[in-house]
């Protein structure tokens, strides 16, 4: 898988679930704090406010999407001096529905979405987005999303055979296409910080996908260089500088925990785990995964399977 698939699918756990909300003037709502969820907001329809406890309201209007990364705390409401009654709905009970409220004045309908997320196997670029990523409609501007939020939106509206598989997967395309939207809408790469900047840069982000793409080859830090039509001294200080660590750093934890989802979703031997994520032998597998993880692999997978 390239990079962004394979992050995307590492970071989710459980069935992502969707709604079609349609709500009338007057009417503001709050939600509260949702660790270990990320979620978006689209609206299909009117307009609204986002308030946020620690900024400005911000307007959104058809098509825009919001995405929340960490589970913040935010609101929503027709105007941004609307006081808000706090949301008594489960943002995990369905894969999708439908539901309206509100009072009998202008009406706006949003597709709201979320995803449980394991707080302890996120990949270091969740950590590394801001708390609410806006993304505007304008004209033009990324239509696979927007063939994408049209699509759920007809899904849930009106629920045919396989709708259950269309929608998830329509999710999981909405969850990367935002990523992808939020990156290619920054400023200038030079301006860029982090995992976006990783992402962004033309050498290390073919080296990053290089690694995803081929975990088990017996990668050095001159072939990544190379592939990423760079030196090796500088290739090594530009990896670093922008994922935070050493390039066989990298390497090394993310085989350790393609392994461990390779434990916890399969029922693979250790020793063939070992192979598949590019280790020679169970026994060099075994020590690493218990440096990392703390326990042995077999007992891993005896824990995660009692949960």
């Amino acid at each position: 898988m390239d990079m962004l698939s394979d992050v995307v699918a590492f970071m989710r756990c459980g069935r992502p679930t969707s709604a079609r909300i349609s709500r009338r003037a007057p009417w503001g709502v709050s939600f509260r704090a949702a660790p270990g969820s990320a979620g978006f907001q689209v609206v299909l329809r009117g307009s609204c406010w986002l308030l946020r406890p620690d900024g400005e309201p911000v307007p959104l209007s058809v098509g825009d999407v919001v995405f929340l990364p960490h589970g913040e705390p935010f609101g929503l409401a027709d105007d941004p001096a609307r006081p808000l009654a706090e949301s008594d709905c489960d943002p995990h009970s369905e894969l999708f529905a439908s539901a309206a409220f509100g009072g009998a004045g202008a009406e706006t309908v949003i597709l709201s979405c979320g995803y449980r997320l394991d707080l302890d196997r996120t990949h270091p670029i969740l950590g590394s987005l801001p708390g609410v990523i806006h993304l505007p409609s304008t004209l033009g501007s990324h239509p696979e999303l927007r063939a994408a939020v049209e699509l759920l939106a007809a899904e849930i509206d009106n629920p045919r055979p396989g709708t259950d598989t269309v929608v998830s997967s329509l999710l999981e395309m909405l969850q990367l296409y935002v990523l992808r939207a939020y990156i290619e809408t920054q400023d200038e790469p030079c301006t860029l910080s982090g995992w976006a900047a990783a992402l962004a840069d033309p050498g290390v982000g073919r080296a990053l996908d290089a690694i995803h793409r081929d975990p088990t080859r017996r990668w050095t830090v001159e072939s990544l260089g190379a592939h990423a039509g760079m030196s090796r001294a500088g290739f090594a200080r530009r990896f670093t500088g922008l994922v935070g660590q050493p390039p066989l750093a990298y390497l090394t934890w993310w085989r350790l925990m393609s392994g461990a989802r390779m434990l916890r979703e399969s029922d693979a031997s250790v020793a063939e785990v070992a192979e598949r994520v590019g280790y020679g032998s169970e026994f060099a597998f075994g020590n690493a995964f218990k440096r990392e993880f703390g326990v042995a692999p077999g007992r891993y997978r005896r824990q995660v399977a009692a949960v």
